[in-house]
């Protein structure tokens, strides 16, 4: 190997693996580890396992370093655990038993000493209660806990890790400052230190209060449409205001964050988190919402068969691969529980593998014989170019075409 393996990455997916390679490519020995052979394989082989802007770059550069990718857990200093945290869908409570079962490996090797840094988000009190039982249970006196939680968005990682302001939390500060020096290794900006619950309730709270502020924009759109108001107009003049800044309404929230934060909230906090509850149904009703705009914009452009109305974009934001909670596979999933017979046809220009019926791979076979477009997804593609559309109706809900006889908004 080379090296002594200073840190463990647990977990190789859209949060570990940028992590691991910008830790190695910035002089600190790592060993990324994951569960699934074939991602492993992919890595050693020299292939990313999913497009975001620079991330090739910096694979290049944490190869050169001495990188290492493996299944098995490592011994080392240090553990950095960055595995799924999804909620229960009926109790909207964390599902923590992808951190519970990695903690649980980690712990089989750990030596004397070593550190856990819990980097997955999880709501507040989830180390208290899940992970140190299981420390507890091996007797294991001498390991420290620690939470780092991400503040990445996808599309502009790389970027981020490196600016975005991060968040410690330990029990003890010599622990504290440890982590904060490793993260310090590439991190240019400022490193807070404060105890383990404060640093999972933040992490919570700042997808919570984005999800609040989209949750008003969008119920603002339906008001607008009830109203016979144009919101994309309102919106503009409101924010001329010094105190005002209103986001852009759209089609629903996706992603493993915003979608699913406030969630954990609502689960542990269910007779006090009201307004956070509101929002997330708020949210959670718009890909539902634009099925029923669809439909009244095909009955006043008189389209009367669904087959000639397509659905362009699957991922959850413009430009990136990542189709996690994403509004598109929402509104799909309402469409089949109303028992739409026939599939809609759908494309997505970032999306390479078939994911949904009716999908397909290029936009002449996407747009042949198509009367009209929903819009879920503003890639770039369709900004540089909104003229690909031709002179097909579209329904634009990411406000990303502008204005014209065709195009009708939320």
């Amino acid at each position: 190997m080379g090296f002594v393996v200073m840190v463990n990455v647990i977990g190789l997916g859209y949060i570990g693996l940028p992590t691991a390679l910008m830790m190695a490519s910035h002089g600190v020995a790592v060993v990324g580890t994951d569960c699934e052979p074939t991602l492993i394989e992919t890595l050693r082989a020299g292939r990313t396992t999913f497009k975001e802007e620079g991330l090739d770059e910096l694979f290049a550069a944490a190869v050169k370093e001495g990188i290492v990718f493996t299944t098995e857990y490592q011994v080392c200093d240090t553990y950095i655990i960055s595995v799924p945290t999804p909620y229960e869908k009926l109790s909207k409570q964390i599902d923590p038993s992808y951190v519970v079962a990695a903690v649980k490996s980690v712990l089989e090797v750990a030596p004397n000493a070593a550190t856990l840094v819990i980097e997955s988000t999880v709501s507040p009190n989830t180390i208290d209660r899940f992970v140190r039982p299981v420390v507890a249970e091996t007797g294991r006196t001498d390991v420290h806990l620690a939470h780092a939680p991400e503040r990445i968005i996808p599309g502009n990682m790389v970027y981020e890790l490196k600016h975005n302001n991060r968040t410690v939390g330990a029990d003890d500060s010599e622990v504290a400052e440890r982590v904060k020096e490793l993260y310090a290794s590439f991190c240019q900006a400022e490193i807070s230190i404060t105890d383990i619950r404060t640093a999972e309730m933040t992490k919570v709270v700042e997808n919570t209060f984005r999800d609040i502020n989209i949750a008003f924009a969008n119920e603002l759109t339906k008001i607008c449409r009830v109203g016979g108001m144009d919101v994309h107009e309102v919106i503009r003049i409101a924010n001329k205001h010094p105190r005002v800044n209103i986001l852009n309404p759209g089609p629903g929230v996706g992603g493993h964050c915003i979608s699913i934060d406030p969630w954990f909230l609502v689960g542990d906090y269910p007779e006090t988190a009201n307004f956070i509850r509101l929002a997330r149904h708020t949210n959670d009703s718009m890909p539902e919402w634009v099925l029923g705009r669809a439909f009244d914009v095909m009955r006043e452009c008189h389209i009367t068969d669904s087959n000639r109305v397509g659905i362009y974009g699957i991922t959850y934001k413009e430009d990136v691969d990542d189709v996690r909670e994403s509004p598109t596979l929402q509104m799909l999933a309402s469409m089949e529980r109303h028992l739409v017979a026939d599939p809609c046809r759908v494309y997505d220009p970032w999306v390479e593998r078939d994911i949904v019926p009716g999908q397909v791979h290029t936009m002449e076979e996407f747009l042949d014989g198509l009367e009209m477009v929903i819009v879920m997804v503003g890639h770039s593609q369709i900004k540089s170019h909104p003229e690909l559309f031709g002179n097909r109706v579209l329904l634009d809900t990411r406000n990303v075409l502008g204005d014209g006889p065709n195009i009708y908004k939320l």
